[in-house]
């Protein structure tokens, strides 16, 4: 069967990795998709969560996650860009969308007020709520959601945001003043860090979105916790995720009081879709004489982010005619196909001392962050997507 870049093949379905290993037998490195893993977790989170969900478009903008996500219902979608924007739209003509990075160009907003309907943009500068009121106009149902930022400690979450985005307490609440006055809708939103284990952190956040509200004597309806929900991963065990959803209800009362709460948004990325793709890579090359394999993606492909964040490092198994190869191991280097002596895993990885060339290497958990930084730098990461019933986890 051939595999077209970048598209879906539906058909046939496989049970698994090991089911496409064997039968395609891909040459070039595929994503495994599972809908049914999809769909099950986004009915933890609507079931689960206090309020409503939408899902963070960057983390897999694929289009089968989005078309599966909105079959199953969803309405709302966190996007970073227009082009986020277009490709929901396009699924989903319906789709309400909170626009929430705090930085936009004019034409960027002008295009998703008018084009798509846009009715949520998030703000953390003066500068970006002038901007925003030059183009909308006098249009009051317009929702400006100030993002804030508390000081961080950096055993909490993978990723830190709040070095690049958010308003610190003071400028917060200068934001909402400024908000009510032109007459827009205040709303406040806060991102706790990618992968954020410690449910904790959302509850400072909450008594810090009460605080910044009263002082500026704004009443918020609407309160966006942010994603940073977590996936578990062989080095990252979190909480369970009904843990924080207890939390943060407990907390939203606590704070703003019973029958006050504004109501509760969340945008997970990670947390929704980590584990409904894995990566199949191939071997291209065992070096006999040492220790070193060649894969036929890398760095620059699926596996970036265990590059950025080892603590991330996916699950992985080794196939072999459609079977889990067992037995002893060694610590394996791990090289991508590109020319560029960067493209190496950050960490030895502990494979079968048995490895042959054209054997499979499965990465699990990749649903998340794998399609959507992957490049295609020396011609490699045109991925294609293929369904299958149960996917690797590990």
């Amino acid at each position: 069967m051939a595999l077209t870049a970048l598209n879906v093949v539906s058909d046939p379905y496989y049970a698994d990795a090991k089911a496409v290993a064997a039968v395609i037998q891909p040459e070039e490195a595929v994503f495994c998709f599972s809908a049914e893993r999809l769909r099950a977790r986004l009915t933890l989170f609507t079931e689960g969560f206090p309020g409503t969900v939408s899902f963070a478009v960057k983390s897999n903008p694929s289009r089968e996650v989005v078309t599966t996500l909105s079959d199953a219902g969803l309405t709302h979608w966190d996007v970073a860009s227009v082009q986020e924007m277009a490709l929901v739209h396009s699924v989903q003509p319906s789709a309400h969308f909170h626009y929430h990075n705090p930085v936009k160009s004019r034409r960027e907003i002008h295009n998703a007020y008018s084009k798509y309907g846009c009715r949520r943009f998030a703000v953390d500068a003066r500068e970006e709520v002038a901007k925003i009121a030059e183009i909308v106009g006098d249009d009051r149902s317009v929702e400006l959601a100030v993002r804030f930022v508390l000081p961080r400690d950096r055993a909490t979450s993978a990723h830190d945001f709040s070095t690049k985005f958010g308003a610190p307490e003071h400028i917060a609440i200068e934001l909402l003043q400024d908000i009510q006055r032109r007459g827009f809708v205040p709303v406040m939103t806060f991102h706790p860090g990618s992968q954020s284990r410690d449910p904790n952190v959302y509850v400072r956040h909450i008594e810090a979105a009460h605080r910044i509200a009263a002082t500026a004597g704004v009443h918020i309806g609407k309160l966006n916790v942010g994603g940073g929900f977590p996936a578990s991963y062989p080095l990252s065990k979190p909480a369970p995720l009904d843990s924080f959803f207890t939390l943060i209800a407990e907390a939203t009362t606590r704070y703003f009081g019973k029958g006050l709460e504004p109501a509760l948004e969340c945008e997970p990325g990670r947390g929704l879709v980590a584990n409904c793709m894995s990566l199949l890579t191939r071997i291209k090359l065992v070096c006999s004489d040492g220790d070193d394999i060649f894969l036929n993606d890398g760095i620059y492909g699926g596996l970036m982010e265990f590059m950025q964040v080892p603590e991330l490092q996916p699950p992985y198994r080794v196939i072999r005619n459609g079977l889990v190869v067992q037995g002893p191991t060694k610590p394996w280097k791990v090289f991508g196909p590109t020319c560029d002596p960067l493209d190496v895993l950050p960490a030895k990885l502990d494979l079968p001392v048995d490895l042959k060339d054209e054997d499979y290497v499965e990465f699990g958990t990749l649903g998340a962050y794998g399609i959507a930084t992957s490049t295609v730098f020396n011609g490699y990461g045109n991925h294609a997507v293929i369904p299958v019933g149960e996917v690797y986890n590990g």
